[in-house]
């Protein structure tokens, strides 16, 4: 049985204010749940309404409850019959860029397509993700199910972007309408480090970031659309960056 206590709390983590102080956050699904469980990211609690979970996890925290107190917990339209609360892993020095790929977000605030993001550069293979401090916080709710686990596995950290990219040692691409179209430049093979920056769904990369661009692309547009949503934008120009190194 959930308390009524718990179900306040668990509540109170679907707001950013309560998380950042708790340093907690919700993972909700039975795939979450597994990739949460296998990574090194600490479960605090889970609560399910499926028996074989206890049964598949005996060392884990997992209380059984009924599938009503689970949807009464649950933040989305239809709960998947498990749920955890999990520590917020301790942060980490910002990666240098040296002999990295690195994927630099400029003011994604959009919670779907930062969880797409993630999960994007988890599928190319990328070294980690530096977002600018007002990007979406990686642990909202939505932003967690729609990386599929990829926030288990791969490192996000959030920095004053135009610091960072000023100390940069590799070529930093920038995804620019003006750019140089792909397929235009050469690349190094094999593509071991570079730094791709993404900008905010709308504005694009700001001004003051602009400076610190070493390679401007783009992706050629042959169609009469205005332009690509980030996340599609940022599997193309990785496909591009990283298929050399494959073939």
């Amino acid at each position: 049985m959930i308390s009524k206590n718990e179900l306040k709390y668990i509540q109170s983590l679907y707001h950013k204010k309560t998380r950042d102080k708790e340093k907690v956050f919700i993972v909700e699904g039975p795939k979450m749940v597994a990739e949460l469980l296998q990574s090194k990211f600490r479960p605090l609690k889970i609560w399910t309404s499926k028996e074989d979970w206890i049964q598949k996890y005996p060392s884990a925290p997992v209380e059984l409850i009924t599938p009503e107190e689970l949807e009464r917990a649950s933040h989305l339209k239809t709960a998947h019959e498990i749920l955890a609360m999990a520590a917020m892993p301790t942060p980490q020095k910002l990666p240098v860029t040296n002999d990295k790929l690195i994927l630099a977000l400029d003011g994604i605030r959009d919670p779907g397509n930062m969880g797409t993001l993630i999960r994007i550069a988890d599928w190319f293979g990328v070294d980690a993700i530096v977002a600018s401090e007002d990007s979406a916080d990686i642990f909202n709710p939505k932003v967690v199910q729609a990386t599929m686990g990829s926030l288990f596995r791969l490192p996000v950290y959030f920095t004053n972007l135009k610091t960072y990219l000023s100390r940069s040692q590799t070529t930093v691409y920038g995804a620019l309408l003006d750019g140089t179209p792909l397929g235009s430049f050469p690349l190094p093979i094999p593509f071991k480090e570079g730094v791709l920056l993404i900008g905010n769904e709308s504005t694009g990369i700001r001004e003051e970031i602009l400076p610190h661009i070493t390679q401007a692309i783009k992706i050629p547009a042959f169609g009469q659309a205005e332009s690509l949503n980030a996340a599609i934008a940022a599997a193309v120009l990785l496909g591009h960056l990283k298929i050399p190194a494959t073939v």
